[in-house]
């Protein structure tokens, strides 16, 4: 009887549950099929987000009647809060909810945002007046102003709780501590910007050429759509997926360490470890239990049971005052601020991974330019094709094309090359991802201060510079930058999600994988400030700033393209500086 109970705890997966709350069994939860099916509802959530959010400034200036400044302000703000709100989805699904659970909530959520939005489109008195050929447009203001921002942040809420649980919801169905598991787990992040970028595919050229032919109240329909079809086809894997159990929150962990760590050090107590530390390796390959990186003489008895590591690292040695201030005051601490030896160390991943988010924001400023100044400018280039004139709010099929053709190139050519060249599990670690992510942004800045030069001298020769009329020069030339910050986003946003979830620690890993949107949130704003900081510090001494003037070819921004260029260096430096001094949580170099 008991070699039989031993038989079927073997077969579980152990923390994790299946949709019913029953515990997940080996061979038939978890896996590439489960994930399947959150790659395919990935392309239909990208699709219902990006239909709108990629055009929706003409829809505010058209027929919200907003100016040009607060249509952008307004679009900035929609999607900067819909990236920041993944925290608390992350947050949610690893305190409180499943990742199942924070999916379907939050698809409903989006869900009912939409079609709000769809409702007022298509109601001409929900609408603000049409504009009189004698008096200026009045903006949408009073009872419909609320229910276009209901609509708007209702979506943006739905949308953050998507991001924050979707990605590690897939994630979680492969096995780390298996090799196989962990590169079916790579692949899956891989495939997840393919079809991420598949879904956006569809957004910026049947979704917008839909809104600009047929009216918004069918682009919202088609987000409206999407979003709904997004629900049975993730519940028609309900019974494959393995959902990890909640911990609690997190944030309750990382705070009480830290004051426990600040009392310990004003109470004078001592963080030196005399016992066994923890050696961090560094090459991402191995398991990322903490017990299989404790050196073996170090466990005591209840370690082998699974209860962590012995001794704290050396590492952050002054959070090791958590712990030591509890065996030196246990009356003390045996409270709320009690702490243990793996939430201390727990912390310390946290902690260790904040330089890398810090130096991913300014890439991610570096891609808000794609839906600002870029479509500015090819809207003043010759955007026909043949007898097809392309709409500017489509240039993103450029780098959206681009990831869509590299992503398996990435993953079944060159990392398999890269495998059998370094002989490790990886190939092409996560931190080298990103650094190359950085790189590529380098060049894009660069690139994009070229081509407006030539934008402008064109504009220049051809007696155009007040001109509305397009300039006798393609927008293909812009296709460069957005090739090389596509480039950039697909090895930095697949690298940080994967990087993220590996390193953070079981109980954090969805709030920790939220951490890859919250910087493109920070992007989106960064950009606005450097924006505002730009002209006010160009427009001192009766000088015109920068970024204003009567038309775009009287703009300064193959300069501020410039400043962005050296920005990104020094943020790339700042980023080496950080990944250099790196451990990674993961142990051992596995040989091919």
């Amino acid at each position: 009887m008991e070699d039989g109970g031993n038989a079927r705890r073997a077969e579980r997966w152990e923390g994790y549950v299946d949709w019913r709350n029953r515990p997940a069994t080996r061979g038939r939860h978890g896996g590439m099929l489960a994930a399947s099916f959150v790659l395919v509802v990935e392309v239909l959530e990208n699709l219902a987000f990006l239909a709108n959010a990629s055009n929706l400034v003409r829809y505010l200036m058209g027929f919200m009647h907003y100016s040009p400044s607060q249509s952008a302000t307004t679009v900035t703000n929609f999607m900067g809060t819909a990236f920041l709100l993944a925290l608390l989805g992350g947050f949610l699904s690893d305190a409180f909810f499943t990742t199942y659970t924070i999916y379907i909530v939050s698809a409903f959520i989006e869900f009912m945002g939409l079609v709000i939005l769809t409702v007022q489109a298509r109601t001409p008195h929900l609408m603000p007046p049409p504009c009189a050929a004698t008096a200026p447009c009045a903006p949408v203001s009073g009872p419909r102003k609320a229910m276009l921002f209901a609509g708007l942040y209702l979506t943006a809420l739905g949308v953050g709780g998507i991001k924050g649980s979707l990605p590690s919801h897939g994630a979680e169905q492969f096995d780390e501590h298996a090799p196989q598991g962990r590169k079916a787990r790579s692949t899956f992040f891989n495939y997840f910007v393919f079809c991420l970028s598949c879904g956006a595919l569809v957004a910026v050229t049947f979704a917008v050429w839909v809104e600009d032919n047929r009216g918004w109240q069918w682009g919202f329909g088609i987000a409206t759509i999407a979003i709904l079809l997004s629900v049975p086809v993730f519940a028609a894997g309900s019974g494959l997926y393995r959902n990890k159990v909640p911990t609690g929150s997190p944030l309750t962990t990382i705070a009480r360490v830290l004051a426990a760590a600040a009392l310990a050090r004003r109470a004078g107590a001592q963080s030196a470890s005399h016992g066994a530390v923890i050696d961090r390796a560094p090459s991402p390959t191995g398991s990322t239990d903490m017990k299989d990186y404790c050196k073996p003489g170090d466990m005591v008895a209840n370690i082998a049971a699974g209860a962590g590591p012995a001794e704290p690292s050396r590492e952050l040695a002054f959070l090791n005052r958590a712990v030591r201030c509890q065996e030196e005051q246990p009356g003390q601490q045996n409270g709320r601020l009690a702490c243990t030896v793996q939430e201390v160390e727990d912390v310390k991943i946290v902690l260790m991974v904040l330089p890398i988010f810090f130096s991913t924001i300014m890439l991610n400023c570096c891609l808000a330019q794609l839906s600002t100044f870029s479509v500015e400018q090819a809207a003043t280039m010759d955007t026909r094709v043949g007898r097809l004139t392309v709409p500017p709010a489509s240039l993103p099929v450029f780098p959206v094309t681009f990831i869509i053709l590299l992503a398996p190139v990435y993953d079944h050519v060159i990392i398999p090359f890269a495998r059998r060249l370094t002989g490790t599990e990886m190939g092409i670690s996560h931190l080298q991802r990103i650094g190359t992510g950085l790189i590529l942004s380098i060049v894009a800045m660069a690139v994009a201060a070229v081509v407006e030069v030539k934008r402008k001298n064109v504009a220049a020769d051809s007696g155009m510079l007040d001109s509305p009329k397009p300039l006798p020069i393609s927008f293909f030339w812009i296709a460069f930058q957005y090739l090389f910050l596509g480039s950039a986003d697909l090895f930095t946003l697949a690298g940080l999600l994967e990087f993220f979830f590996s390193e953070a620690p079981s109980r954090m890993r969805s709030l920790a994988t939220s951490l890859s949107w919250a910087s493109l949130a920070l992007g989106y704003y960064l950009s606005s400030v450097l924006v505002s900081i730009v002209n006010s510090a160009t427009g001192r001494g009766g000088h015109r700033p920068w970024l204003r003037g009567a038309s775009l070819n009287h703009y300064h921004l193959e300069r501020f393209y410039w400043v962005m260029c050296v920005l990104s260096t020094l943020n790339y430096l700042f980023f080496l500086f950080w990944a250099i001094r790196y451990k990674y949580r993961n142990a051992g170099v596995i040989k091919g």
